[in-house]
């Protein structure tokens, strides 16, 4: 599929340094008519956000959406929890794997795909300190390869 199809809105930088991606799903987003407008401003912040599943459907909890500046009193509220379209054995099997392997299911970025908004989400193990550690020293010592080979 070619790149031009598909525009980055809002990315979690932070969810691959503070979590071990084992699988991507992609889904839908239902969203309310000015908060459309908004993401396609770039106003979407995916810091500290999470989803989950409840009553067999698939929540995003704590994805900001600013209110559309000309938007009036049909703005919702920026945090209200929002609904993701998966299909409902996509669902299942994503609860499942959450509760039995302790898993949890991040955000990692909201992009357009043909004029439709859409989810990236990640099945992801949380990483320990010493991980994070590890993965700073090795792109600490990538950097330096790289550094030196330039030179030379």
């Amino acid at each position: 599929m070619p790149d031009s199809e598909i525009k980055v809105v809002a990315q979690n930088r932070k969810a691959r340094h503070d979590y071990f991606v084992e699988e991507t799903f992609e889904a839908g987003i239902e969203l309310r008519g000015t908060e459309v407008k908004s993401i396609r401003l770039g106003k979407c912040n995916l810091k500290d956000c999470y989803a989950a599943v409840e009553h067999g459907e698939m929540l995003v909890y704590g994805m900001h959406i600013s209110p559309y500046e000309k938007g009036n009193i049909f703005n919702t509220d920026p945090l209200r929890p929002k609904r993701l379209l998966m299909h409902k054995a996509e669902i299942r099997k994503l609860d499942q794997t959450t509760v039995l392997k302790g898993m949890t299911l991040i955000p990692l970025s909201v992009y357009l795909k043909k004029g439709r908004m859409k989810v990236q989400l990640g099945l992801c193990r949380g990483k320990k300190n010493y991980d994070k550690r590890d993965d700073m020293a090795k792109r600490d010592a990538n950097r330096e390869i790289e550094r030196s080979m330039r030179q030379k």
